[in-house]
């Protein structure tokens, strides 16, 4: 079973490995794709003023040909060869933190890079139709890919995200020896879960917001485990909560596991401080 994250549909691999990639947005690739051109478009002018400053003449059907060879080697050269040479990116790519891959999450080759570029400047770049042969499947595919993803069998990944993993909660050490007697059988896991996103995203919480749900997940934890000791602040008392359950949850899952040998040299490490949402509330650190 692959857990959903939210950052895209899983890709299974060919070793029937389900990986976890968040398809890269409009918005990101159109920034891409905006650096590309401007980086194409200047590729351009230099290799005119170059061909005009060697001062040769050309015939019509070799101005045609010559032509007919930078638009090539720009428009569909430019991004077959830096997807094929750098692992699925280009310059916009890049700067986006974008990355061409195939279906299967595997790195592209040569035919995926030619395949897309090609498909690219016959139907999806920007033209007669505005560039909505391009935009139309990115809305109504689930990966938000173009005709020539499409054509190639690839897909758009975001390599770039922000993480997800939230810091395990910290025993308050005033708290060490209250939250060894307490009853957590009735702390259920959706509940845990509730208390620990919101200790994660107190910081960035309004005030009024933080204060509301916090005065709520205050209230139903001292039913289901009991009060906080008199004097102590409410977001000590949640991370108190959480580290006990962990700690104990730790414990039962080593329970089982053979002894390990003794480690004769350890360095103890600093204590850690629990996180302290911004000042102003009850839900706030004493000064």
């Amino acid at each position: 079973m692959t857990q959903q994250t939210g950052y895209g549909e899983p890709i299974v691999t060919g070793e029937a490995v389900a990986i976890e990639l968040r398809p890269a947005g409009i918005g990101s690739r159109g920034v891409a794709l905006v650096i590309d051109f401007v980086i194409q478009f200047v590729l351009a002018v230099l290799l005119v003023l170059v061909a005009n400053n060697t001062g040769a003449t050309f015939e019509s059907a070799a101005a045609q040909a010559l032509v007919l060879a930078l638009f090539v080697g720009i428009v569909l050269g430019y991004p077959v060869g830096f997807e094929t040479l750098w692992r699925g990116r280009t310059p916009g790519k890049a700067v986006m933190g974008l990355r061409v891959v195939r279906d299967d999450g595997g790195p592209v080759r040569f035919r995926h890079a030619f395949v897309r570029g090609l498909v690219g400047v016959v139907v999806d770049r920007p033209g007669i139709f505005g560039g909505l042969l391009a935009l139309i499947p990115m809305l109504v595919s689930a990966r938000s890919k173009r005709l020539g993803d499409l054509a190639a069998g690839t897909v758009v990944i975001q390599e770039r995200v922000p993480s997800r993993a939230a810091a395990p909660p910290v025993m308050p050490p005033q708290l060490a020896g209250w939250a060894s007697a307490l009853d957590l059988t009735r702390l259920t896991d959706d509940l845990a879960l509730e208390l620990r996103h919101f200790l994660a995203r107190a910081p960035q919480l309004a005030p009024w917001a933080r204060e509301q749900m916090g005065s709520r997940l205050l209230a139903e934890l001292s039913t289901r485990t009991a009060p906080p000791p008199a004097g102590v602040p409410p977001w000590a008392y949640l991370s108190a909560v959480l580290a006990e359950r962990r700690r104990r949850e730790i414990e039962r899952l080593s329970a089982g596991s053979p002894p390990q040998p003794p480690i004769l040299t350890v360095q103890p490490a600093p204590p850690a401080t629990p996180p302290e949402p911004p000042a102003s509330g009850p839900f706030a650190p004493p000064a």
